[in-house]
């Protein structure tokens, strides 16, 4: 991979914590360029005109070329290696379990965790107070679905480590910051403690 890669990121950020992750366990090099969203820093119009339209991170800076949204990054990074399945049915169950992540995982554990440890609970909007529980049944759910998976097997995909896992781990392993049980996890426990035993792991 010869053009250079930059991450433009917020290190508090779990989705862009996850490029990383996989660059670090595919021993790729990867600069970053950091950014506080709360100050309002992906909202300026340099960001805007040169980064990313949309004023939000991740973005994953491949030579000229822009990407934004964190699994499509992980899916460039990993591209060609062992953390993708070769096999078609396998490949599919862990784009399945990326795109659960995004839809059912990430919405409520990292909102959730984003809200309570970052903005704080007194200063969210009444709209946003109103869906703490909801989010919170929302994320248990999500969180048990994985637990009941993980009882029958090591990792999301078959017998060896995915971007399935990948993804799933960075707002998994920090869940208690929004409100969550991990001790009732167990399985997720376990899965935590191998995704962190991993050759090239490096903590969010």
């Amino acid at each position: 991979m010869s053009d250079e890669l930059i991450l433009h990121e917020d290190p508090r950020s779990g989705n862009c914590y996850k490029i990383k992750l996989t660059a670090a366990l595919l021993g790729q090099p990867l600069d970053a360029r950091q950014y506080d969203i709360l100050k309002g820093e992906t909202r300026t119009p340099d960001f805007i005109d040169n980064v990313n339209p949309h004023g939000r991170i991740p973005v994953l800076q491949v030579g000229d070329r822009f990407l934004p949204e964190s699994n499509a990054a992980c899916c460039y990074l990993a591209d060609g290696s062992e953390l993708i399945p070769q096999d078609r049915f396998a490949k599919a169950e862990m784009f399945r379990w990326m795109f659960f992540e995004q839809y059912s995982h990430e919405p409520n554990i990292a909102t959730l965790r984003f809200w309570l440890a970052f903005v704080g609970e007194d200063k969210l909007t009444p709209e946003q107070q109103s869906q703490i529980m909801a989010k919170r049944l929302a994320g248990a759910d999500a969180l048990q679905l994985m637990d009941d998976h993980l009882a029958h097997q090591d990792w999301f995909v078959g017998g060896a480590p995915s971007l399935a896992d990948i993804v799933l781990y960075p707002y998994s392993h920090v869940a208690e910051a929004g409100g969550f049980r991990l001790q009732e996890y167990r399985n997720i426990c376990a899965w935590i403690t191998r995704v962190e035993r991993l050759p090239g792991f490096i903590a969010m």
